[in-house]
């Protein structure tokens, strides 16, 4: 059965991170930030990609996966309905070649373990619980794990 992970990093340390990761057998994350850049140390693009390569994880950056401003405001107001409904119609009119191809990627035969990786520790009140769902859209058997 296809598989996919889901994971903030709100509440963990880098090392932290990597170690959760490590013990899900994570091979690959992707990060669904539109600015993978954060304020904690060791969170932003590179040092997370060279922090991650030292536990063998991969990492992408998957910016065409992220939450554009505009729709942003509305999760970080707290109108986190409102903010999905924008972003599940913004992703499938926008970005449905890269949930295509995500989508793809996960059935592969030697598809790695991949987490979706974003900033908020809940899922529920992250644009990654929406991406998830329309992957299941396209893969009726996935099974999200939220770690």
């Amino acid at each position: 059965m296809p598989r996919i992970w889901t994971i903030g990093y709100e509440k963990l340390l880098p090392l932290e991170l990597a170690a959760e990761l490590e013990a899900h057998g994570i091979e690959r994350l992707i990060d669904v930030r539109i600015r993978p850049q954060s304020r904690r140390a060791g969170m932003s693009k590179t040092r997370l990609g060279e922090l991650l390569a030292e536990h063998r994880i991969g990492y992408e950056s998957r910016r065409d996966l992220g939450t554009p401003p505009d729709i942003k405001i509305d999760f970080k107001q707290g109108r986190i309905d409102a903010g999905r409904e924008r972003f599940a119609v913004y992703v499938e009119e926008e970005q449905h070649a890269a949930l295509d191809a995500l989508a793809e990627e996960l059935l592969a035969d030697d598809a790695p373990r991949t987490v979706l990786l974003c900033l908020e520790a809940d899922p529920a009140v992250c644009h990654r619980r929406v991406i998830v769902e329309r992957l299941t859209d396209r893969i009726p058997d996935l099974e999200v794990v939220d770690l």
